[in-house]
């Protein structure tokens, strides 16, 4: 008890971290648009996705216990549908699980129970397909599930009425496990499930997040059929994910279903029984999400932490450059205004407009290096300030060291929010307020960041009535080290 009771405070201080440190600096300048702790807030996440009829609606219902999506070989459902724990009308004394309440989209979106504020940007059409399902059953007493549509091989973007791609990402980011489903009819070779596995997937979540499951195996007439199927997804996944190494494939089926099917004609299925270890696993594994979730919460602080910290390194780069060039320009109207002056005094005496009267000589001087003082801080100035922003954000890859690919890569993410907020504020912003954004970022990225991982790290090492060894040495509840808001 005293472990789960840990983690728990954990994730709490990683949630306040986020809370204090992060979104502030993200709403402030347009990196979220809703505070990034919303999308983290909430239970942990399992999105199953794959091809239309590959068995994911079937799938769900093995793990509930009760037929609460519905099913079919054609498309039989075209929401994406979250199922969470509901308590049924007796509480715990409801032995079958069912339906005990449901909400459309607009109810999701809009309750800040639920961390799916974010997907408003995806339009009426999304929020019409987009509901809530709350079922009595113990599997969701941990975690939540995202049934989504099937991916098909001609819709586009037009006939959906909205961005189903873009969809697909926003949830993969939330999940802390993603499904992806294929059958033995069309293993991996829809059009829509390419470009999920080529593009969205590995741009929105990470690869240790992706299971892979070849379902409904049980309408392989034999092991042979199996095998060749089996071949085919494993030639197909190389080819769309571009990965020489071949990821783990989960082999399932209803064994409901397949009672139907062993006595078909030219079927031979008893081969099923060597894989039954494998959709116990299966379920295992989509147990397991929970304890996935802090290790995700980590990795989100360690990403936008690092993004914002590279995004407000960009802004102080830039701010610096342009207080020096404006020291140098300041420095080169002084000299200027000097020089002129002393051109003008020298011209009027030569031309026999005033006397060597020392004190008309000096406000000779002064006059004319003071208007060209003027002039070249007013007109000069303005044009000169225009040129150096263009450049600066023409040579925008110059104001950050990018020598490696994580630099690379978190440069690519923040490079667009860069431009965008120099473009808007024409690079006129405080620079001390900036500079102490970035302390505090650069700490959670840096510092809070590592004490997390070594918090976890040595949590993994722990038994169930085990401490770890910092919290009776120092009577505290989290690491020394972590940032103070979580303390």
């Amino acid at each position: 008890m005293y472990r789960e009771n840990y983690i728990e405070a954990l994730r709490n201080d990683l949630l306040e971290l986020v809370e204090k440190y992060l979104s502030p600096v993200a709403m402030r300048y347009g990196y979220s648009e809703v505070p990034l702790e919303s999308n983290i807030k909430w239970r942990p996440l399992v999105l199953v996705v794959g091809n239309y009829s590959s068995g994911k609606s079937t799938l769900i219902n093995d793990f509930l216990g009760a037929k609460i999506q519905a099913t079919g070989q054609a498309p039989t459902d075209d929401s994406f549908t979250v199922i969470t724990f509901g308590e049924g009308e007796d509480g715990e004394s409801d032995a079958q699980p069912r339906v005990v309440e449901e909400r459309d989209g607009k109810f999701l979106l809009n309750d800040p129970e639920y961390p799916f504020e974010t997907l408003r940007k995806h339009g009426q059409r999304f929020t019409a397909h987009f509901r809530l399902k709350k079922v009595n059953s113990p599997f969701l007493r941990n975690l939540a599930i995202i049934d989504t549509p099937g991916m098909l091989d001609s819709i586009t973007e037009r006939d959906r009425g909205y961005n189903y791609q873009e969809v697909i990402g926003d949830f993969a980011q939330m999940a802390d496990l993603v499904l992806v489903l294929f059958d033995p009819h069309k293993a991996g070779t829809v059009r829509e499930t390419h470009t999920s596995l080529r593009d969205t997937l590995p741009a929105r979540t990470f690869e240790d997040r992706v299971l892979f499951v070849l379902n409904r195996i049980d309408e392989c007439a034999s092991l042979i059929d199996l095998l060749q199927v089996y071949g085919t997804l494993c030639w197909n996944l190389s080819q769309m994910t571009g990965r020489k190494d071949i990821p783990p494939i989960r082999l399932t089926y209803s064994s409901h279903v397949a009672e139907h099917k062993g006595g078909e004609l030219g079927s031979d299925l008893s081969y099923l029984r060597y894989l039954e270890n494998q959709r116990t696993e299966l379920k295992n594994a989509v147990l397991q999400a929970p304890r996935f979730r802090l290790d995700n919460l980590a990795s989100f602080v360690e990403t936008h932490g690092e993004r914002l910290s590279h995004f407000l390194e960009a802004l102080l780069a830039y701010g610096r450059n342009r207080r020096r060039f404006l020291s140098r320009f300041s420095l080169w109207g002084l000299l200027l205004g000097v020089l002129i002056g002393a051109g003008s005094a020298g011209g009027l005496t030569a031309a026999g407009l005033i006397g060597p009267d020392p004190y008309l000589l000096g406000g000779a001087a002064a006059l004319g290096g003071g208007l060209a003082l003027v002039l070249w801080l007013t007109l000069g100035l303005r044009w000169a300030r225009a040129r150096f922003h263009r450049e600066q954000l023409r040579r925008l890859d110059d104001l950050t060291p990018l020598p490696n690919q994580t630099r690379r890569d978190s440069w690519q993410a923040v490079q667009a929010l860069v431009r965008s907020t120099l473009t808007q504020n024409q690079g006129r912003f405080p620079l001390k307020t900036v500079r102490g954004e970035y302390a505090h970022v650069h700490r959670v990225h840096r510092e809070g960041s590592q004490d997390i991982r070594e918090a976890l790290n040595e949590l993994a090492t722990l038994g169930e009535g085990e401490s770890p060894a910092w919290t009776e040495a120092e009577g505290e509840s989290l690491p020394r080290g972590l940032p103070a808001a979580g303390r």
